[in-house]
């Protein structure tokens, strides 16, 4: 079951490609599926770490409560976890970042946010049967 890992290679931690996926480059592309929202961008300048990374951001405006905020993350990093492997397997020759922001004001139920994060793995990752080039930008 090592397949279903997530180790520190798949944490998007580079001050630099944070602020790749935040700024104003142009080059990040977005996507909401509530209570989630995606941010990425293709980073053709990291050589080391996994083909995809990632990083959860829950403001705390959204939820005030530190015990929200961390059982929001650890539901969204258990959906990315579980689903990543289906829609990642596609060749990428580009290295991805990805930043998922929840958006909702109230704790949502995990098959909530599971539902979201496939839709959105979907639209980041389009399969090659479906014969989109691009996703989906909201």
């Amino acid at each position: 079951m090592k397949r279903y890992t997530l180790g520190k290679e798949h944490k998007l931690c580079a001050k630099v490609a944070v602020d790749r996926l935040f700024g104003d480059t142009g080059c990040t592309r977005t996507a909401m599926a509530y209570p989630l929202r995606a941010v990425w961008a293709e980073n053709a300048g990291r050589e080391r770490g996994a083909a995809v990374q990632f990083m959860i951001t829950v403001p705390k405006k959204r939820l005030r409560h530190a015990v929200d905020r961390v059982t929001a993350r650890r539901r969204v990093r258990e959906a990315y976890r579980l689903n990543r492997n289906d829609a990642v397997m596609a060749a990428r020759e580009v290295p991805v970042d990805i930043a998922f922001i929840y958006i909702s004001n109230s704790m949502e139920p995990y098959a909530r946010i599971e539902k979201s994060m496939r839709r959105l793995l979907d639209r980041i990752f389009p399969s090659a049967e479906s014969g989109a080039n691009s996703p989906t930008i909201e």
